[in-house]
């Protein structure tokens, strides 16, 4: 049986990692600054890590839901203690597009209304409800197609505005910071208009922190860099389990459970929430969020003064880099001569970098001199 063939692929087979390094069957060390998706956030195969999971899994793998599961109160104490969100409550799931899924509904749920605004380079995954508020026609197939849906210019109030005068909207649904859309970081007062225009038309606030959350721009989540304000519902998946299949909707307390009113079969399992609190655990023993937000500062200094470079955007270790040409032949000029991993975005000049939030200067340094050279020799 053939692999359905989706993926551009790096012809690069990685078959160890540690920390930010990864090494291929030939034994070749590369450094990874793009953590597959930022979803790497406290290094490769940490030991912490590593011990939580093995012990987790020979004592117990999985079992459903339908059970009392006490790690999974423990992950939610563990991350409202971290994030300072005490008063929200915590639903599990395996993937940011699932969370996005189940923050939609519940917003619909509320209000009792079908319609949604996302922005222009939004991306909130590639299943039934994200798909249609993700701004990339070509994922988006005939049955995920909705009018009611609007794709709105990103940063402008007056559209929003004029969408929530029709009466039909739910929920506003937007990146803590565009991660596939280049990096681009809402201003404060674009964040702050959404949340008043919310409130003044009934409908529900979802901030995506599936990329921009779990420490990666040195606040737990991208949003809390602006004071007062305070979302509906907060989707995070990625960096929260290092690897492992993680994702959770953080709703506030307006939204009342009752049996059956949200599922999952694996969400929430055994062995995702021993994931899920070693991540904590070393968030908090390491000190990473002060970690990215430090070398995320020094890094972006650095940055700005390379020649070929146009622009710097991001906070922490969440940074897009604009260059002065189309970025994928540097892009693997990087992979391939300097060995080194980064990421793409949906505008072609941008180089998206996304280590994992351990990642130490003398690293983050001997990437600004690869670049340099590949942009200068």
């Amino acid at each position: 049986m053939k692999l359905f063939d989706v993926y551009p692929l790096i012809p690069v087979t990685i078959v160890r990692a540690e920390g930010c390094r990864l090494w291929d069957e030939k034994g070749t060390e590369y450094l990874d600054l793009y953590g597959g998706h930022a979803v790497i956030s406290i290094g490769h195969s940490h030991p912490h890590y590593v011990k939580r999971i093995s012990e987790q899994l020979s004592s117990l793998g999985f079992y459903s839901n339908s059970i009392q599961i006490p790690i999974q109160q423990a992950l939610a104490n563990k991350l409202a203690e971290q994030s300072c969100l005490h008063e929200y409550q915590l639903f599990l799931v395996n993937s940011g597009a699932e969370a996005n899924e189940n923050a939609i509904k519940m917003a619909s749920f509320s209000t009792q209304k079908s319609g949604f605004i996302s922005f222009s380079g939004a991306f909130h995954g590639r299943t039934s409800a994200a798909v249609a508020l993700t701004d990339n026609p070509k994922l988006i197939a005939p049955c995920n197609a909705r009018e009611d849906f609007h794709i709105l210019p990103w940063g402008d109030l007056g559209e929003v505005e004029k969408v929530l005068a029709q009466n039909t909207i739910a929920g506003i649904l937007i990146e803590g910071i565009q991660g596939v859309g280049g990096i681009q970081v809402p201003s404060p007062e674009f964040l702050l208009g959404l949340a008043k225009l919310a409130k003044q038309w009934g409908v529900k606030l979802i901030l995506d922190e599936v990329q921009s959350g779990y420490g990666r721009t040195g606040r737990f989540f991208a949003h809390q860099w602006v004071e007062g304000f305070q979302p509906d519902l907060i989707t995070v998946a990625k960096g929260m389990g290092n690897g492992f299949p993680l994702g959770g909707l953080l709703l506030s307390p307006e939204f009342k459970p009752s049996c059956g009113l949200l599922g999952t079969t694996f969400g929430g399992n055994h062995v995702a929430c021993a994931a899920g609190l070693a991540v904590l655990e070393v968030m908090e023993m390491e000190k990473l969020q002060a970690n990215a937000l430090l070398l995320g500062e020094k890094l972006i200094t650095a940055l700005k003064s390379i020649p070929g470079v146009k622009d710097v955007r991001g906070k922490g270790l969440m940074v897009g880099i604009d260059l002065d040409r189309d970025a994928a032949p540097v892009r693997n000029d990087l992979v391939n001569r300097y060995k080194i991993f980064t990421g793409s975005a949906a505008t072609k000049e941008t180089i998206r970098v996304l280590p994992p939030l351990s990642i130490q200067w003398n690293q983050l340094h001997s990437f600004v001199d690869a670049l340099t050279q590949a942009l200068n020799n």
